[in-house]
């Protein structure tokens, strides 16, 4: 390749990874238009696409997604465009990357999938979506812990979370299931006085 067209290629892949950054839809088209690669990384081995969800570009990732880009994409933290959206918990960014198939069984940097940083988070709007993907609610990550555990550990037993774990029971997570210690999510709410959290995974066994 000639350095002169290497360096339009290296330029247009440049702005289509500042565009996707600060959101500009215009000028992502204008950069995919001169020849970026759509899978382009910058020093962070981060994706055009991956750069959207992180800041919930919507209209943008849309455009991405309408071209090919991939929702699996692994960036140097074990992130992917489709994994940021746990974290987020924007619903309308996981609507925008369900096109593209992304897949559900893909692990971060802790060995969990999606629904685990969403439900500790408490995003209640994304967990009673994203449980309707057919994404596993009983994986365990490499904590040993499951999203149910994850909601009792790590959240605060509130309103949000309360939701969160009833959320979760109705799609199938599985109460029984135990950290490596052997201690369950209802042991776990009772020794945190989540109260409420307690007497819901008390009704459900």
């Amino acid at each position: 390749m000639h350095t002169s067209t290497q360096d339009a290629v290296d330029s247009a892949n440049s702005a289509l990874l500042r565009a996707a950054e600060s959101g500009d839809t215009e000028a992502a088209a204008e950069a995919l238009g001169s020849g970026a690669d759509l899978e382009t990384r910058d020093d962070r081995g981060r994706t055009a696409l991956l750069l959207a969800a992180t800041h919930d570009h919507v209209d943008l990732a849309r455009l991405l997604v309408a071209q090919g880009a991939s929702p699996d994409a692994l960036d140097d933290r074990h992130d992917t465009p489709w994994l940021v959206t746990g974290v987020t918990g924007s619903v309308a960014m996981l609507e925008a990357l369900l096109p593209a198939k992304p897949d559900l069984t893909i692990r971060n940097r802790y060995g969990g999938v999606s629904v685990i940083p969403a439900s500790e988070r408490g995003h209640v709007d994304y967990v009673r979506r994203v449980v309707r993907t057919g994404i596993n609610v009983n994986h365990v990550n490499d904590l040993g812990w499951t999203a149910l555990l994850e909601a009792v550990l790590l959240g605060d037993g509130g309103p949000r979370h309360q939701v969160i774990v009833r959320v979760l029971l109705e799609a199938g997570a599985d109460p029984a299931i135990a950290d490596r210690e052997g201690v369950t999510a209802l042991e776990h709410a009772r020794s945190k006085g989540q109260s409420e959290v307690a007497t819901i995974l008390e009704a459900a066994g």
